[in-house]
């Protein structure tokens, strides 16, 4: 083998040698960080205010799409009154798919829903309604970083080019999230997680981690 040949095949291995090693690191993060967060007595504080403050189970159960569009139950402090109708989000979500929704406030979503209760416009504010999907990271459903998990319904709107969303796990936070996530359209966030899955690597994930900090008190990642 010549030398020249000996060290392109040197350059390939330092190549391809994080990339083999990114999916042992990024799993090792997200267990790492999830068991130190779930332990955490402010879980079962707001567990407790959820359930003191409106009738119904103080976590949430919904279907959403993972990886490879498999279906997984995610978990959810409830910030919602119990048996609330998913039929007005579900319209509105169409509505901006198609692009016929104007920004309220600079925002896209839905103002003044009477289905969230006081406690739960809190958690939404601060995204502590979200620490319950650390047992989804656990599990291997969800990761810490990655694209918003879909429902199956918002799923079957969405276009083609966005499947590839589902070639990665769906994240506790994400570029969408951090980027400004309800000052986006849909289509604008959705072009987000595909980005996403183009340059996903344990720096970018890194970089994500700490910027969602930033991103929740400016109230960008809800």
């Amino acid at each position: 083998m010549s030398e020249a040949s000996t060290r392109q095949d040197q350059g390939r291995f330092e190549l391809s040698w994080p990339i083999r090693l990114y999916p042992v690191a990024k799993r090792s993060l997200d267990v790492t960080a999830a068991l130190l967060v779930i332990l955490m007595p402010l879980l079962v504080v707001v567990y407790l205010a959820v359930r003191a403050t409106s009738s119904g189970a103080g976590i949430y159960r919904q279907e959403r799409v993972g990886v490879g569009g498999r279906t997984f139950d995610i978990y959810k402090f409830r910030t919602m009154h119990h048996r609330a109708s998913e039929d007005v989000h579900r319209d509105y979500v169409s509505r901006l798919l198609a692009g016929e929704v104007e920004a309220e406030k600079g925002l896209y979503k839905l103002g003044d829903d009477a289905r969230v209760t006081r406690v739960g416009r809190l958690l939404r504010r601060t995204s502590l309604d979200e620490l319950p999907q650390l047992v989804n990271v656990l599990r291997g459903d969800m990761s810490l970083v990655g694209p918003r998990p879909a429902i199956p319904w918002e799923v079957e709107m969405f276009p083609p080019w966005a499947m590839a969303r589902a070639t990665v796990r769906p994240g506790l936070t994400g570029l969408w999230q951090v980027s400004g996530r309800n000052r986006l359209t849909m289509t604008e966030g959705l072009e987000l997680d595909v980005d996403y899955v183009k340059r996903a690597n344990l720096l970018f994930d890194l970089q994500i981690m700490f910027r969602t900090i930033p991103a929740l008190l400016r109230g960008g990642a809800r």
